[in-house]
């Protein structure tokens, strides 16, 4: 099992940035895959960011490749989402979660956080 806090998230204009933690607990953080989602209202939560167990490899959604870099701090059982460059469309609640890297794609696991919410006004 795996506890896991987003936090970092706030009204920003469009063009600013914002860094997002995630902090885990419970299970050996080291050892997970890690993984960033977003929902925006009426739609269906979306894949944003994933990095590998050892910081090793990341993945990126289209959406935001150039804007977001994924990191990780395995000493302080804490992953990150820097944001650049927001974009109105952009708004979202965003989750993380720990999961599976598979062939470049990450699989999530079942341990959503309460989320933390990202407003980027135009």
């Amino acid at each position: 099992q795996v506890q896991l806090v987003e936090s970092g998230g706030g009204l920003v204009q469009a063009g600013g940035s914002l860094r997002l933690s995630c902090a885990a607990s419970g299970r050996t953080f080291s050892g997970l895959d890690m993984g960033w989602y977003r929902q925006a209202p009426g739609r269906e939560r979306e894949f944003v960011a994933a990095i590998r167990w050892n910081g090793g490899s990341t993945y990126y959604a289209d959406s935001v490749k150039g804007r977001f870099t994924i990191s990780r701090d395995n000493a302080k059982n804490t992953m990150y989402l820097q944001m650049n460059s927001l974009r109105p469309e952009d708004t979202a609640i965003y989750y993380c979660n720990a999961g599976r890297v598979l062939s470049g794609t990450f699989y999530p696991y079942d341990y959503w956080g309460q989320g933390t919410q990202v407003t980027v006004s135009s």
